[in-house]
């Protein structure tokens, strides 16, 4: 599975490690994904995500998920969430 969050695009980041002495060693640093259930008011239902900690505030900040992906951008986000945003686009058109 890749680490990646499913509704920022946020992934493994690279650098170094480097010692007192200068010395550098490559690292990743990987972002602090959680599995959530994010309940969807527009569908009615809820969706498991694999999201990072910062997404779960900004969708909190947002006013839910709905909205988050409102103003969300389709590059960011990953295929599954995609089909969602374009159902709850629908179901509020509707």
């Amino acid at each position: 599975m890749a680490r990646r969050c499913e509704l920022t695009g946020k992934g493994v980041q690279v650098g170094n490690n480097v010692s007192h002495a200068n010395n550098r060693n490559r690292r990743r640093f990987l972002p602090n994904l959680c599995n959530v259930h994010l309940m969807s008011e527009a569908m009615g239902q809820s969706y498991a995500l694999r999201v990072c900690t910062r997404a779960l505030k900004s969708v909190e900040h947002r006013g839910g998920l709905d909205a988050f992906l409102a103003k969300s951008k389709e590059a960011d986000l990953s295929s599954r969430v995609r089909k969602i945003k374009r159902a709850i686009a629908k179901r509020a058109a509707a």
